[in-house]
């Protein structure tokens, strides 16, 4: 096992991360900006190091400065978490020249899936499914016109390095296809550094599914599927597992070819592969090569501690589980909190903690980095904590959600927490009856 592991993160995952290191018996190291000096995770790890000023930039996408405090700390492996540097290729191929072990897949395999016409062409290659589309960047117009021709309006214009909804147009007929293709360039170029992007079908009612791997040098396994379709502007607010939409057949033929894409590429660590999800066909979307805000979902209806196998993956080049070993149970369902004003469009809400109960019971989990006291900057994220809960069915999971969301108790900032208990008591998720676009056309507020 290593000596020492940095975490090259903050907040909730970083806090997750130091958890499963503790029980491993690794010391770990948090990293952290002026502003997070008190922060959950700097006061969990064994050692913590300020990197830089409250700016992105300076301190959490400071590879110079988080190399420096590895050397410094003489930490042998470095941890990403989810999204600063956890998918940025350039870091993990420095990490592992400085004999650093990266906790993820290598920079190669990084690079390749990152880029999600790449990603699109290997998934082909191997059997996936995907959407009907262009196959290579889209550099002028005329290349636009003739894909839209070829595949119909409306269309998704998406960049070939993004996530999140950036740099994604939805473009409905050719009268809006040059404005659309010259904002969406521009920010691809903005946020990811490459002005690449391409063209795909748009589906106006899918839902978003994915499924769970880990992967060594001789074999891949899944976790199970999750679904994620409850979005806001392309950004999850709900998951839940097994997806309650998808018949045995399906999602057999999901999660095989799910697996045997992985297994021919040499992938190594946890990862996730997306799916769009329409009239009972599914076509792959992305792949998220890291952990992802949602893992507990999987954790909880397997029983497996999906950090503490990417670091055995890391150390040892393999998981000693098997598929024969991955037992489903019940249903899992999850909620993310922010520290945002729904009623003011999703308004950020930073500030200080000043009560703070959190619920707890049979079969609750809270992932999280809040305590009494604590501060939320406007600086990052505004993910504060993730409410898990399992029932034996669907409706059981709801009801233990819903009685834990009664039970959360956050003043002093304004949250999510009576927007999810809307979500849940809403006839349309009850029922299934939505997709990726439901909650924008919902007037929850």
């Amino acid at each position: 096992m290593f000596k020492k592991i940095l975490i090259a993160n903050r907040g909730e995952i970083a806090v997750r991360i130091i958890r499963a290191c503790k029980e491993l018996n690794i010391p770990t190291v948090a990293v952290h900006s002026d502003v997070d000096s008190d922060a959950m995770h700097v006061r969990l790890a064994e050692e913590s190091i300020c990197i830089g000023s409250h700016k992105p930039q300076n301190s959490y996408l400071n590879i110079a400065a988080i190399m420096s405090a590895a050397d410094i700390t003489d930490a042998d492996a470095i941890h990403p978490g989810y999204g600063f540097l956890s998918e940025n290729y350039h870091f993990a191929d420095i990490v592992t020249k400085h004999n650093i072990k990266f906790i993820g897949p290598s920079a190669e395999i990084i690079k390749k899936m990152g880029n999600k016409i790449e990603a699109k062409k290997t998934a082909k290659k191997f059997g996936l499914p995907v959407i009907e589309g262009s196959e290579e960047n889209i550099n002028s117009l005329i290349e636009a016109k003739k894909v839209c021709k070829n595949i119909g309006f409306p269309v998704l214009i998406k960049a070939a390095a993004g996530g999140g909804g950036k740099g994604m147009k939805i473009v409905k007929n050719e009268n809006d296809l040059e404005e659309s293709l010259a904002t969406a360039k521009l920010e691809a170029k903005k946020y990811f550094g490459i002005e690449d992007v391409y063209i795909e079908k748009y589906f106006e009612k899918p839902r978003h599914i994915e499924v769970q791997i880990l992967s060594d040098k001789n074999k891949t396994i899944h976790l199970g599927e999750r679904d994620c379709t409850v979005q806001r502007r392309h950004q999850k607010l709900i998951e839940e597992s097994p997806s309650p939409v998808l018949n045995e057949k399906v999602r057999n033929d999901l999660l095989n070819k799910t697996v045997n894409m992985v297994s021919q590429i040499g992938y190594e660590g946890a990862g996730t592969v997306e799916f769009i999800y329409d009239n009972e066909k599914f076509y792959f979307l992305e792949m998220n090569t890291r952990i992802q805000v949602e893992h507990p979902v999987s954790e909880v209806i397997v029983g497996i501690d999906i950090v503490k196998e990417q670091i055995k993956i890391a150390a040892k080049g393999y998981t000693a589980l098997k598929q024969s070993d991955i037992n489903f149970r019940g249903h899992v369902i999850e909620c993310r909190i922010n520290a945002e004003d729904p009623s003011k469009n999703f308004q950020p809400s930073p500030g200080t903690i000043k009560v703070c109960h959190q619920p707890s019971g049979f079969r609750t989990r809270i992932d999280g980095a809040i305590f009494q006291g604590c501060k939320i900057t406007p600086y990052y994220d505004s993910l504060i904590c993730k409410l898990i809960c399992q029932g034996r069915d669907r409706d059981e999971a709801i009801q233990r959600l819903q009685r834990s969301l009664n039970e959360f108790v956050i003043e002093g900032i304004t949250t999510t927490i009576d927007l999810h208990k809307k979500i849940l008591n809403h006839k349309k998720f009850i029922n299934l009856d939505y997709d990726v676009n439901w909650f924008s056309k919902e007037n929850f507020y």
